[in-house]
């Protein structure tokens, strides 16, 4: 499951992070959320930008999926054990736990099948969303539309994900000062018949 904030006009981020557009009501939404999740999947941009430290769940750990593993591996996540890189084989040895699969990028499905986990639940960014997408690997989405434009050239919910063409069904909708919560669940619809 993917869960993410975004504005109304899609942007994921205000000044290069995601708190502005969130709301305690959603932090305490994607909490709960995460909880329930056995692994949480993140992109290293995303783990630099919003500084991401261990998890609150005992047991539970956090997938940085990266190219090349240039992170700091000094921080709480890593040190606490509790992070995981997922790395394409080509990648640098890390010091740290770590999951390969891929040749020059990082093969999500690949990924996935390695891990003994139920849930996994994605906290993004747009690209490892778009990356996400591509596979056809988001069986759900929640996100929070937060009640503001952002504008500007930010990235959105998938960014720099080819033409799709996957449709979900709306599972539950909330409202909170106009922010709105919704759990979108994947719709696996036959091939059009031919003519």
């Amino acid at each position: 499951m993917v869960c993410m904030v975004a504005s109304l006009d899609g942007s994921t981020v205000v000044d290069g992070r995601s708190g502005a557009l969130s709301h305690p009501v959603d932090a305490a939404h994607m909490a709960a959320l995460r909880a329930l999740a056995d692994v949480v999947m993140v992109g290293a941009g995303t783990v630099r930008a919003e500084r991401y430290g261990p998890p609150r769940r005992s047991g539970q750990r956090i997938v940085v999926v990266s190219r090349r593993g240039d992170l700091d591996l000094t921080t709480p996540l890593f040190a606490s054990g509790a992070g995981v890189l997922a790395l394409p084989h080509d990648a640098p040895p890390v010091p740290v736990a770590s999951i390969r699969a891929g040749q020059g990028h990082v093969d999500l499905a690949g990924v996935l099948a390695q891990l003994d986990a139920d849930v996994v639940q994605a906290e993004g960014g747009p690209t490892l969303n778009a990356a996400l997408a591509q596979a056809d690997l988001i069986d759900e989405l929640n996100i929070t539309v937060a009640p503001w434009m952002a504008g500007g050239d930010g990235p959105r919910l998938v960014d720099g994900a080819p033409p799709l063409a996957h449709r979900l069904r709306l599972s539950q909708v909330a409202e909170h000062e106009d922010f709105v919560f919704m759990r979108w669940l994947r719709q696996r619809t036959p091939e059009p018949a031919a003519m």
